[in-house]
């Protein structure tokens, strides 16, 4: 008779179990309750203690459970942000300080891009970041459509909104735009120039909407003629397009433009045009761009600081989020003119 070789049903190795809150315990000589408080970051453990717990928790390799701290703390130490989904200088400058500051303050970050800022977009970007277990939002959208009065921002998520005019009950951050076009206007006309031209960002823009109208203002309160505006899209191209029609006229000798890159676009057209920077033509932008020392000539611009703001950003949801109380006034950050090479008094 054949032997019948027996299948085995013995079970394999057990997997090995990670170290445990009371390995940690046993491994500094405290209590259960103390390696607790220490893995959940409470305060009321002195110093010393403290010390040892997190060294005997390296020694045994424990790691504490994120999601079962976030189920017992009410945080899930993760931060949404909803953005433009076209990419700008500063929206990109700003996301990047964002995520600086969060990581240094130990969450994560989650992105919900949206391609136009409508109430179904804004809502179903709220709804995933739900979904996705975050425990605040930062907008970063800059089109108007914000500012409407149908757009509705959904409640239940603590809130702080970036580069906005928008009469919401939540924290505003931003540069103090109004300030920064009124510096650069001022500093045209205090070389001598009679008036200055400006070259405008798009009109669906925030910031471009603000350096527009404090312009605008500026020469109105210094009594001088307002020239026609012109307007771009915040692209070197665009800048370029708006060069070749004021370098045409002879009587541009100093012009504004809402950014560098369309300062950029314009330097290229006025030389290419036979106009002289700066013994023709001044030109002033704005953002102070790391490009914008090494352009021809060096540019006179305006310095925001995106870092300040997806600083701010993050320390007022932050704190929104520990306290469950909203910051007051909106934030508004200075802005710096800094002077190089691009502007000089007109031609005698």
């Amino acid at each position: 008779m054949p032997r019948q070789t027996a299948t085995s049903s013995a079970p394999g190795p057990a997997r090995r179990r990670g170290p445990s809150m009371a390995d940690v315990a046993r491994e500094a000589g405290v209590s259960g309750q103390t390696v607790s408080r220490v893995a959940n970051g409470k305060t009321n453990v002195d110093e010393a203690t403290r010390e040892r717990v997190l060294a005997a928790m390296r020694r045994v390799g424990y790691r504490p459970n994120s999601a079962a701290r976030a189920l017992r703390n009410g945080q899930f130490r993760s931060i949404g942000v909803i953005i433009s989904a076209l990419p700008t200088f500063g929206n990109s400058r700003t996301l990047d300080a964002i995520a600086a500051a969060v990581v240094a303050q130990g969450f994560s970050i989650v992105l919900m891009p949206v391609t136009r800022p409508t109430q179904g977009e804004v809502t179903g970007a709220f709804t995933t970041l739900n979904e996705q277990a975050v425990d605040g939002v930062i907008i970063l959208i800059e089109q108007h459509q914000l500012d409407q009065s149908e757009i509705e921002l959904p409640h239940g998520l603590p809130v702080v909104v970036i580069d906005s005019s928008a009469r919401y009950d939540y924290p505003v951050v931003d540069n103090d735009q109004a300030d920064g076009a009124a510096r650069a206007t001022h500093h045209l006309l205090s070389l001598g120039h009679t008036t200055v031209w400006h070259i405008a960002g798009p009109p669906q823009s925030y910031s471009a909407e603000r350096r527009r109208k404090s312009w605008q203002a500026t020469l109105e309160r210094s009594g001088r003629t307002v020239p026609p505006c012109v307007t771009g899209d915040w692209s070197p191209e665009s800048g370029y397009r708006a060069g070749l029609q004021l370098a045409a006229n002879p009587a541009v000798t100093a012009v504004f433009a809402a950014n560098d890159q369309m300062a950029l676009g314009l330097l290229r057209a006025l030389h290419e045009s036979g106009r002289a920077v700066p013994a023709s033509v001044s030109v002033v932008g704005f953002d102070d761009m790391e490009e914008s020392a090494h352009f021809w000539p060096p540019l006179t611009t305006i310095r925001q600081s995106f870092e300040a703001v997806g600083r701010h950003a993050v320390e007022a949801l932050l704190a929104e989020i520990e306290t469950g109380t909203e910051a007051g006034e909106p934030v508004l950050l200075p802005t710096e003119l800094v002077i190089r090479s691009s502007t000089a008094p007109p031609p005698a």
